[in-house]
């Protein structure tokens, strides 16, 4: 058991009743395990951002929105609750459940959407994982390693349709669960987290993390083998043809804002949406006349449908003025970059306003990062 109360270590991690307040007034996150998001839940949250925010919302590398600017948080948490966006008062912080965003449309060895839903409903149901850091990341990865790569505390990887490889920490353990036993598996494993962590967000920050967590489940770890990874840092971009014969929309955003006028366009379009880890959104379900529609009115409105686009491959924090410790306007100094063609292709960056690194991806990154007397690249 921990020695250390976490408690006198507050967990300030935004969520959608907890602000953060920013230079800029009130940040709220809003969790969307699985980056789901329905028409109906989309509009209102593109409402909300112009009637109680700054008129944008912003997505973040874990597939979730964020609102800046809030000066009210209790009419946008009566919004969101009406909207669907959340069940949970106690755990919404915790429902940080990633999952490949094409699954059982485009790809993949498995289906997991019905398994986003069962996490998220059982998460919510265990009283002690409200416990969980708001930092904790669960992911589901269909078989192609897209969100395995983005090294999650508790996750699985499927193998086989009805096989998945336990990830512990962003690895493999070696120990592989039938379906119908992940979601059991991974919240257990959550729970010796919460258990035996001292001040700990993370469990790799938790020494020997992974192996205590197999000790305490009676899980004697396996073999650890190569997993499938094509599916790493491929951002779902562009014309998409599905398994079914529709077609799905993949488009970025820069710097991952999205204008609340935009938003509403996407909901209008009364599809299935998903946000993604790249902060992007895929538009599901269109017939092929639709999505040409889609792509001649969205693509000027922002929306992004060029993988070779030098936005698909950077990203930055909030920097000046919205973030007091920034050093710098990182947001309008990348602008100009990518204007000047200053970006080097091919190689993801993302820049920041202090050491903290807001926001940075997992993976292969190059680190531009403000300090008081300019960037520092590495």
């Amino acid at each position: 058991m921990s020695s250390t109360d976490p408690r006198e270590h507050p967990d300030r991690c935004p969520g959608a009743l907890t602000m953060h307040q920013a230079a800029d007034g009130g940040l709220a996150r809003v969790r969307l395990p699985g980056g789901r998001l329905t028409p109906d839940a989309m509009v209102q949250l593109a409402h909300a951002a112009s009637e109680l925010g700054d008129g944008k919302l912003e997505l973040t590398s874990r597939a979730n929105v964020q609102f800046r600017g809030i000066a009210d948080g209790d009419a946008l948490a009566e919004r969101l609750a009406s909207a669907g966006l959340l069940p949970s008062a106690t755990h919404e912080r915790v429902r940080n459940i990633l999952a490949s965003p094409l699954s059982g449309r485009v790809g993949g060895l498995a289906d997991v959407r019905a398994l986003v839903r069962r996490l998220d409903e059982s998460l919510c149901s265990r009283d002690t994982l409200a416990e969980l850091p708001g930092r904790t990341q669960f992911a589901l990865d269909d078989g192609r390693g897209d969100v395995t790569a983005l090294q999650p505390d508790f996750g699985v990887q499927a193998i086989t349709p009805e096989e998945f490889a336990l990830i512990l920490a962003g690895a493999d353990t070696g120990v592989r669960i039938d379906a119908e036993d992940v979601v059991d598996v991974l919240l257990d494993a959550a729970q010796v987290f919460v258990d035996l962590r001292d001040t700990q967000w993370r469990l790799s920050e938790l020494s020997d993390g992974p192996a205590l967590v197999l000790d305490q489940l009676g899980l004697g770890a396996g073999e650890p083998r190569e997993l499938d990874s094509s599916g790493a840092d491929e951002a779902p971009i562009g014309w998409m043809t599905q398994d079914d014969g529709r077609v799905a929309l993949g488009g970025v955003l820069a710097m991952g804002v999205l204008d609340a006028r935009l938003g509403e366009f996407l909901a209008a379009i009364e599809r299935p949406l998903v946000v993604t880890p790249w902060r992007g959104i895929v538009v599901c379900d269109l017939d092929e006349g639709a999505a040409d529609t889609v792509v001649r009115v969205l693509a000027p409105m922002g929306l992004i449908f060029d993988a070779s686009s030098p936005w698909a491959q950077v990203s930055a924090c909030t920097g000046s003025p919205g973030c007091e410790k920034s050093h710098a306007d990182v947001r309008g100094d990348l602008t100009q970059a990518v204007e000047r063609g200053a970006v080097e292709a091919g190689r993801r960056q993302h820049w920041s306003g202090c050491e903290r690194r807001c926001g940075k991806p997992k993976g292969d990154v190059v680190d531009v990062v403000a300090g008081p007397t300019g960037y520092r690249v590495s």
